[in-house]
């Protein structure tokens, strides 16, 4: 494993399969915090402008189309459909989309955790690509296949992270575009950190007001 930090410029992401049909069936997570994670993890890619590959089965089976969030947030960015094969580099038009962003670190995310991103992400290692996977925007059919196939991905190299960490990483110096971009993501996807930051700046405001 390269010890070269993760940048947006050296960096893929890799959206898979995150189909409204198969939302349904999910119960590793519960599908509002899914939805929110998948929907940050694409603004990261479209606001950091990475590499970005986007596929899913084909649109007129059962499973659908992408989740409208994510649709949203992609606007017209070609989607490659794959007919079949769980491990999507099978499938000749995605491979040659990873290949052409020129980068060998690939960051995964999509449904399921044990199908299609696990045979993706072991596919990405045998081609020679650095895999990551962003373990909370990935989601499966129970919390123990999620977290059984998590631990094959990283007993074999592959490394896990979560997607707002990600954006931290991409973000190291705060006080830049990139630090704005981390912000922005904290505000409309981090409740949590975004109240501490507002209380912070409260408690702040009122110190400065009474000295």
């Amino acid at each position: 494993m390269s010890t070269e930090a993760l940048m947006p410029g050296n960096s893929t992401i890799i959206l898979i399969d995150y189909a409204i049909g198969f939302a349904n069936l999910l119960r590793s997570h519960d599908l509002p915090t899914h939805v929110n994670n998948a929907v940050g993890l694409a603004k990261l890619a479209v606001a950091y402008e990475t590499g970005l590959v986007i596929t899913n089965g084909v649109s007129s089976k059962p499973s659908g189309p992408l989740y409208p969030e994510l649709r949203a947030v992609l606007g017209a960015r070609p989607v490659i459909e794959r007919p079949s094969a769980g491990n999507a580099f099978l499938d000749p038009k995605f491979a040659e989309a990873v290949r052409a962003t020129g980068r060998k670190k690939i960051i995964l995310g999509g449904v399921s955790t044990e199908g299609c991103v696990l045979q993706t992400a072991l596919a990405g290692q045998r081609e020679g690509y650095e895999v990551y996977v962003v373990v909370d925007a990935c989601a499966s059919l129970s919390a123990e296949t999620h977290e059984i196939s998590v631990i094959r991905m990283v007993q074999a190299g592959i490394v896990p992270l979560t997607w707002f960490a990600l954006s931290g990483e991409f973000s190291m110096d705060q006080s830049g575009a990139q630090g704005a971009i981390h912000q922005k993501l904290m505000a409309e996807h981090v409740p949590a950190m975004n109240f501490g930051v507002q209380t912070f700046k409260f408690a702040f405001g009122m110190g400065r007001a009474v000295q």
